[in-house]
């Protein structure tokens, strides 16, 4: 059956304001429909066209026969070599059909083995028009290794382990969160010491303390393979390599099982948005020519990012691409993605010296890339279609309407998509305004600034945020005495008290204020004491700032364990109250002059005091509902490195008045840079 065409109606009723913009969606939706059918008609549908990785590449049979297809259109000649055949290049020819696909087929030993051994080195060796001989990695392998004592290129490996060493599945995918709380990590550098971390430690030591924390998804970084361990993950050689710096593929299955046991969502950060520009190790020039993946030319080419540009609108690059989601989905069990650098895929200018001023006609004319927004829809479609409680989340700096919409409603398909503003408000408020200057309107603005039906991931900061050359919120707020006075041995001196004060009501109002969902970066939560630098020729190639130091939040004389205590009653109330998945919050009060901030989000009272000095009693806060109520959560509890001037519980009875539109009101003591949370206990 054709797929269902949009109609006006649709998108109106999703928001109204899109009217002169429905000819431009209809028509995006209608080239989506066209692949959709197309993949049904000449595919079998998205259940086999996204096993792509079942027919290209290695495949084992159980009788230990090996079939390998490669996609190289432009090669003359092509031959698998290999430590199997000593890289002879002549033993083992392979056939290419009338749409450019290699295959050869290896029949099992006389013993009934498999012919290529397992973990051996391997590659793909062919001929270009030219007569140029050019060897690859197979752009399908699923196990490459490095040897940088040797050589900084990856050598590929026949990855086809004894059954007694496969790791087998034990738990169940949990449910699909509606409170996403979301704890952004990087294996590599989850250790204290200064060398590249494991799957098996990260296993060990970060997931009971990310759950204690009452974090319920993890987003894992920089797992696909790529050359540089400096790009963050973000410079991809082989795509279905699991990076083997951190150990074997085993080790990661055995993570995110583990994971899925504690009741954990585990999602990739997937980079479907660029590729590394390497020859002889990634997807560049595969075939010998320069249009093979990617697009040719500039339009081919990332001019900040140095790498090369998928062509969205190739047959064969939409079936690599979904395949690999797929392939995450199955073969290690994550439960959803990350989509990074979204922004750049939806435009044809790829975001580069562009303002986005929120005009409807930044999205819908020129500038949008229709082939990187369908293909968008495509994997979104595909993965819900496939995994209804999938997990997916955009990194959109532009504000692209309907992003967060299902594609049916002539939407892009994502769950979720990052609020991207908010930690740069926060930065440029400890950058250049004082304490006296913040502008809470503008704070709750940014904070409450989201398309309706849409939902956000808010947070502070992230990995962005941590990397050398910018600075964390607790080093803007502390780092000039975090060296010295971050023991309860010395005194609690004003930078410290601010800073521990600050950090802790970012935090919360972000939290409950900002989105349907929320994201923290390893280490920040406990105000992680130096940034983030990966080893590199600038450093000396040093570990010293890539990784994570523990020891200080885990030390009970350093003040760090109050900001990690108030994170876990912060994330593990959010659990219990379900703020995140409430409707927007109603927000009743943004004082200027008394810097007082109160917001009503779930049935609780959220009243913030942002003034460096003034505290406040008996201030008359307006609230819905009558009744008598408590105080559950408060900034300033000495478990927080607050000072207990305002503790739990109380008897906090409404007055029915109306004040700040609100039916009644209640009075409360909020001190200065303290923050309390009321719920209604009668």
């Amino acid at each position: 059956m054709p797929t269902e065409p949009l109609k006006p109606e649709t998108v109106l009723a999703v928001d109204g304001w899109l009217k002169e913009n429905v000819p431009a969606i209809v028509h995006r939706h209608d080239l989506f429909r066209k692949w959709k059918d197309t993949i049904d008609a000449s595919e079998g549908g998205y259940d086999s066209f996204t096993k792509g990785y079942h027919k290209f590449g290695f495949n084992i049979a159980s009788n230990g026969e090996v079939v390998y297809r490669e996609w190289a259109p432009n090669a003359t000649e092509a031959s698998l070599i290999g430590d199997f055949n000593e890289w002879n290049r002549t033993s083992h020819p392979m056939k290419k059909d009338s749409f450019g696909v290699w295959e050869i087929i290896l029949p099992p030993t006389s013993t009934g083995q498999c012919a290529i051994p397992h973990d051996s080195k391997i590659k793909i060796s062919m001929i270009t028009p030219e007569g140029k001989r050019i060897e690859r990695l197979p752009a399908w392998i699923k196990r490459v290794t490095q040897d940088l004592d040797v050589s900084p290129v990856y050598d590929a490996r026949f990855w086809n382990p004894p059954a007694s060493q496969c790791y087998t599945f034990k738990n169940a995918r949990p449910p699909k969160p509606t409170n996403a709380r979301i704890y952004e990590a990087h294996v590599g550098i989850s250790s204290p010491e200064g060398r590249v971390g494991t799957y098996k430690e990260f296993t060990q030591n970060v997931l009971p303390r990310l759950k204690k924390l009452g974090y319920n998804v993890i987003q894992l970084m920089a797992i696909m393979e790529h050359a540089y361990y400096a790009s963050f993950g973000y410079q991809v050689t082989s795509f279905f390599a699991a990076s083997s710096r951190y150990g074997p593929p085993e080790d990661l299955k055995e993570l995110i099982d583990t994971a899925h046991g504690m009741g954990l969502t585990v999602l990739l950060d997937i980079v479907h948005s660029h590729a590394c520009k390497n020859v002889l190790d990634g997807l560049n020039e595969f075939d010998g020519t320069d249009h093979h993946y990617f697009h040719e030319g500039a339009k081919g080419r990332h001019e900040l990012w140095d790498s090369r540009l998928f062509n969205y609108g190739s047959h064969e690059v939409l079936r690599f691409l979904l395949s690999n989601l797929r392939f995450y989905m199955e073969e290690y069990q994550f439960d959803g993605f990350r989509f990074d650098g979204v922004t750049s895929m939806m435009y044809v200018h790829h975001g580069i010296g562009t303002g986005f001023s929120g005009g409807y006609h930044e999205y819908f004319g020129s500038g949008a890339d229709l082939e990187g927004i369908v293909y968008l829809m495509l994997a979104n479609d595909a993965m819900h279609t496939l995994y209804p409680n999938v997990v997916t989340i955009a990194e959109d700096v532009s504000g692209m309407p309907l992003l967060g919409i299902p594609v049916s409603k002539g939407g892009v398909g994502f769950d979720y998509r990052l609020s991207m503003a908010v930690p740069d408000m926060w930065i440029k408020l400890l950058k250049h305004k004082s304490d006296y200057e913040w502008d809470l309107a503008n704070i709750e603005h940014t904070l409450s600034n989201r398309r309706d039906g849409e939902k956000s991931i808010a947070y502070c900061e992230s990995h962005d945020q941590a990397l050398v050359g910018d600075k964390t919120l607790a080093f803007w707020l502390m780092d000039k005495e975090m060296y010295t006075n971050m023991s309860d041995l010395s005194v609690m001196t004003p930078v410290i008290a601010r800073g521990l004060a600050l950090h802790k009501m970012i935090r919360l109002l972000t939290h409950s204020l900002g989105g349907e969902g929320y994201l923290n970066f390893e280490g920040n939560e406990f105000g992680h004491p130096e940034w983030l630098d990966f080893p590199r020729a600038g450093n000396n190639n040093s570990f010293h700032y890539a990784r994570r130091q523990w020891n200080v939040v885990d030390d009970p004389l350093l003040r760090y364990r109050y900001l990690n205590e108030f994170d876990a009653a912060m994330n593990n109330m959010a659990g219990q109250y379900g703020w995140l998945e409430a409707p927007k919050a109603y927000v009743s009060l943004k004082n200027e002059s008394d810097k007082v901030l109160v917001y009503e989000r779930a049935g609780l009272l959220f009243v913030f005091n942002f003034h460096p000095t003034q505290s406040y009693t008996d201030f008359r806060v307006g609230i819905e509902v009558a009744g008598k109520y408590a105080v559950i959560l408060t900034s300033d509890e000495k478990r927080f490195g607050g000072f207990d001037n305002v503790g739990l519980g109380g008897e906090y009875l409404t007055s029915p008045m109306e004040w700040n539109n609100r039916k009644n009101f209640v009075q409360v003591y909020i001190p200065s840079r303290t923050c309390i949370v009321l719920a209604r206990v009668v």
